[in-house]
C-alpha cells in the first residue's frame, strides 16, 4: 500500500469516525432512543451498527480495496473524538434547526392541503347534501299537497254522486224501487251466506 493510499485511508476513516458521531446523535434524536422499550432499542442498535459497519467497509474498499490495518481503528477513534470535541454542539444545533424546519414545513403543507382541498371538498359535499335533502323535502311536500287536493276532489265527487244517486233513486217509480230493494237484499243475503261459509271453513 503506497503512502498516498495510506494518507487517503486515514482521511477517509477520520471522516467516517466524525460521521459515526453525527449519525449516532441523529439516531438518538430522531428515534428517541432513551424512551424506547429495551428490546426495540436493542434491535435498533444492532441494526444501526450493522449498517454502519458495512458502510465503513464499503468506504474502505473504495479507498484501499478493503485492506484493514491497525491505524484504521485509530483513525476512526480520532474522527469520533474530533466530532465530540469540536463539531458536536454545532451539529446538534443545526440538526434541531433542520428538524424544526421539516416539522414546520410539514404542518404548513398539511394546513395548506386542508384549506385548499379538504375544506372546499367538504363544503361542496355539504352543499350537495343540503340541496338533495331540500329537494327531497320539497318533492315530498308537493306530493302531499297534490294528494290532499286529489283526496278533497274525490270526496266532493263522492258527495255529488251520493246526492245525485239519492235524487235519481227518489225519482224512480215504486215498482223499480221494490225490485231494486229485492235485488240488493238478495246480494246482501248472498254475501252473508258466503261470509258464514267462510267462517265455517275456518273453524273446521
Amino acid at each position: 500500500m503506497s503512502l498516498s493510499v495510506q494518507f487517503y485511508t486515514m482521511l477517509a476513516m477520520i471522516g467516517m469516525g466524525s460521521y459515526f458521531g453525527a449519525a449516532l446523535d441523529t439516531y438518538s434524536r430522531l428515534f428517541n432512543r432513551s424512551k424506547r422499550n429495551i428490546i426495540v432499542r436493542g434491535m435498533n442498535d444492532v441494526l444501526f451498527w450493522i449498517v454502519h459497519a458495512f458502510l465503513t467497509f464499503y468506504v474502505l474498499y473504495l479507498v484501499n480495496n478493503g485492506e484493514i490495518r491497525f491505524y484504521i481503528f485509530l483513525a476512526l477513534l480520532c474522527g469520533f473524538a474530533l466530532y465530540q470535541s469540536l463539531l458536536k454542539n454545532f451539529y446538534k444545533r443545526q440538526l434541531e434547526w433542520f428538524i424544526r424546519l421539516v416539522v414546520r414545513t410539514y404542518r404548513f403543507g398539511v394546513k395548506l392541503f386542508t384549506n385548499i382541498i379538504i375544506k372546499p371538498v367538504i363544503m361542496v359535499l355539504s352543499l350537495i347534501y343540503t340541496i338533495i335533502v331540500g329537494l327531497g323535502k320539497l318533492i315530498l311536500h308537493i306530493f302531499l299537497f297534490v294528494g290532499n287536493i286529489i283526496k278533497a276532489f274525490i270526496k266532493i265527487v263522492l258527495v255529488l254522486f251520493t246526492h245525485l244517486g239519492k235524487y235519481i233513486w227518489k225519482a224512480m217509480p215504486k215498482s223499480f224501487k221494490i225490485k231494486g230493494n229485492h235485488f240488493f237484499k238478495r246480494i246482501a243475503n248472498s254475501l252473508k251466506r258466503i261470509t258464514n261459509l267462510i267462517h265455517k271453513v275456518k273453524k273446521r
